[in-house]
């Protein structure tokens, strides 16, 4: 999700859902720790519960990474070992290091030393020809081994080579059931299922078998699906979206303050009223306005008239 659950986003999200357990944007341990961007672990104290998602391949790097994540009073440090694009492969992180088990180990061992909030792992299922579950078993092994207590697994094996990252999130087909299998065999380990969940029936069947369930770009592109999720597991009333649109009014107003253009803010709302009658004149009305100087709350109330709400 790089690019995309940067802070702002993830304030939207936790408007929509009081509970979940949000995930920043991946960053690299060499962004934080060599580049010094610590621009980068900016966030509000509304986002709690929140995870820091680092990518690297160095030990102490990611040690230090995780270090200045702890100190930036994350929740939860989380170890990418599932992102299959040809930048992330150049950097010897993300997906590739399926083929390094025992470096992700040496990775997450170095890290759970370095801090004391809890170290997670996100994989795949495998990696290019990896296709019986023996694999995915050994790469289990080994991060329990190294201390791990949480697995989150996109339930696709992904493609190094002849696929884009857009294509690894569609061609290989889906296995859910490598991934209940995962759970069966190793019942201490909390295991988080990721991959083509868009429905509210199909996170509550997965959590029938599983300890969690992450979604991505689901919850990206009809964010009140998180609204819903919430909704039907822990009961809450179901907000309106035009309250949790205003109820963003406040931060949006902050940031504008602080510099912050309005399109850095406003590009992540065009979702909320996705299939809903109106939805793309919504969309229109802040996509066509958004980046014009002087944008403003003002612009967002403009896309709740009815005149701007008609399809």
């Amino acid at each position: 999700m790089m690019d995309w659950t940067d802070r702002h986003c993830r304030y939207f999200h936790r408007l929509l859902s009081p509970r979940a357990r949000l995930y920043t944007e991946m960053v690299t341990s060499a962004a934080l720790v060599r580049g010094k961007q610590m621009r980068l672990l900016e966030h509000s104290q509304q986002e709690h519960p929140l995870v820091l998602q680092l990518g690297g391949s160095d030990p102490q790097e990611l040690a230090q990474a995780a270090r200045f994540g702890a100190e930036a009073g994350y929740d939860e440090i989380n170890l990418n070992v599932g992102c299959p694009s040809d930048r992330v492969q150049s950097g010897r992180f993300g997906a590739c290091l399926m083929y390094e088990p025992t470096l992700v180990g040496d990775c997450v061992k170095a890290m759970r030393d370095a801090v004391s909030i809890p170290v997670t792992v996100k994989c795949r299922i495998g990696v290019d020809d990896q296709d019986d579950y023996a694999g995915l078993q050994h790469f289990t092994e080994i991060m329990l081994d190294a201390g791990v207590e949480v697995l989150m697994v996109h339930a696709r094996k992904a493609w190094l080579k002849g696929l884009s990252p857009k294509e690894n999130r569609e061609i290989p087909p889906l296995d859910y059931e490598r991934v209940y299998r995962l759970k069966r065999e190793f019942p201490q380990l909390v295991v988080v299922i990721n991959g083509g969940i868009t429905t509210v029936e199909q996170v509550q069947a997965h959590l029938a078998q599983l300890d969690g369930v992450m979604l991505g770009r689901a919850a990206y592109h009809d964010p009140y699906l998180l609204a819903q999720v919430e909704t039907a597991l822990y009961g809450e009333p179901l907000p309106q979206r035009d309250d949790v649109l205003r109820h963003m009014q406040p931060y949006v107003e902050a940031e504008l303050a602080r510099g912050t253009a309005l399109k850095h803010i406003s590009r992540h709302l065009l979702g909320l009223y996705q299939g809903e009658p109106g939805a793309r004149a919504f969309r229109r009305t802040i996509s066509e306005g958004a980046h014009l100087p002087g944008a403003g709350w003002g612009l967002l109330e403009q896309a709740l008239l009815p005149s701007s709400a008609a399809a």
